[in-house]
């Protein structure tokens, strides 16, 4: 679908460079001539002047000759004509194709960001190793992480633990692109997601973020992808309510799930606490709670009756059916 617009483009500017060569050639052969001179003697422009030498008689000069010069000048006025509404006529695919390239080789430059060592081509220079952590296809992984002793535990030691990260094939479904470019540039306060961008004090201009962020489109999954995931969760953790919170939202709003070690069941962590009747008082409607978890929150823009704004939600509507989010509702609203 992308290699004949690429194509097209790619003759049509090979072609653009043909003519200019061309007419630059002839620009400098003429000066050349002009600029070259004459080794004749002085005076010798007298007999030598173009308009002093003998040349072809008027019946020459109007009859074939005179046909031959329009015959050329209607053919170069045809070329012209037609050649140009042609040249238009590609435009579009020009500019499709352009556009394509230009994402392809931005995330070409994401590819090289992403690996952990020498790509395609020896190409060993910024690989900052996302998929150590998020794996190969942004399929999920996990990462070492020490976690510090809470304040009240001035005689408790940091340890390390196995942080479940995060798949990212399926990242734009829940976020936003913007959303996503932020936690890259800002990373993620406890968590082993660090700042990766200038301004939260990473190493990636905002190009290499935004080029990783190219080759991370290119690792979403499709629809039947996403469904046959969704039922190797529901063999992991059930297909209740409970499994379903389990799989799509305790690595948020419980503490300790993402390492393993689960504090109160939707107690909260990054998310907020979900249980003593939380969700009811948040979503006196059950179809505003439906609404919600399928669409997420807008950033810094309040929501439900309490107005939260802070932090973002991200929408399962395109990764959950409309009875497994029920399914999570009722279980929410029932702790």
């Amino acid at each position: 679908m992308t290699t004949l617009p690429l194509l097209l483009g790619a003759i049509q500017q090979q072609l653009g460079l043909a003519i200019v060569a061309a007419a630059v050639a002839s620009l400098l052969l003429y000066a050349f001539l002009q600029i070259r001179g004459s080794n004749e003697p002085p005076g010798s422009e007298i007999e030598l002047a173009p308009n002093r030498r003998p040349y072809f008689e008027d019946e020459d000069m109007e009859g074939p000759r005179l046909d031959k010069s329009l015959s050329w000048a209607l053919i170069l006025l045809i070329v012209v004509g037609v050649g140009l509404p042609l040249y238009w006529l590609n435009e579009p695919s020009r500019q499709s194709g352009a556009l394509v390239s230009f994402d392809e080789e931005a995330a070409g430059r994401g590819f090289h960001l992403w690996s952990t060592g020498p790509t395609e081509g020896g190409h060993n220079i910024g690989n900052y190793g996302c998929e150590s952590c998020h794996g190969p296809e942004g399929q999920g992984g996990a990462a070492k992480y020490v976690i510090l002793p809470p304040a009240d535990e001035p005689d408790a030691f940091p340890r390390e633990v196995v942080w479940q990260a995060p798949a990212l094939d399926t990242v734009l479904r829940r976020f936003s692109e913007e959303e996503v470019i932020e936690v890259i540039t800002y990373g993620r306060k406890n968590s082993p997601m660090p700042a990766w961008g200038v301004p939260g004090g990473g190493p990636l201009n905002e190009q290499q973020v935004t080029d990783l962020l190219a080759y991370i489109e290119t690792l979403q999954i499709d629809d039947k992808a996403v469904a046959e995931r969704n039922q190797q969760l529901r063999g992991q953790y059930g297909s209740s309510g409970e499994g379903l919170f389990q799989a799509n939202c305790a690595r948020c709003h419980t503490k300790g799930f993402s390492y393993g070690e689960p504090d109160v069941a939707a107690g909260g962590a990054f998310g907020p606490s979900l249980i003593s009747g939380v969700t009811l008082r948040q979503f006196p409607e059950r179809d505003d709670h439906i609404d919600f978890i399928k669409e997420g929150s807008e950033f810094q823009v309040a929501y439900g009756a309490r107005g939260v704004g802070s932090g973002r939600m991200p929408g399962f509507g395109t990764t959950l059916s409309d009875s497994q989010i029920a399914a999570i509702v009722d279980y929410e609203r029932s702790l």
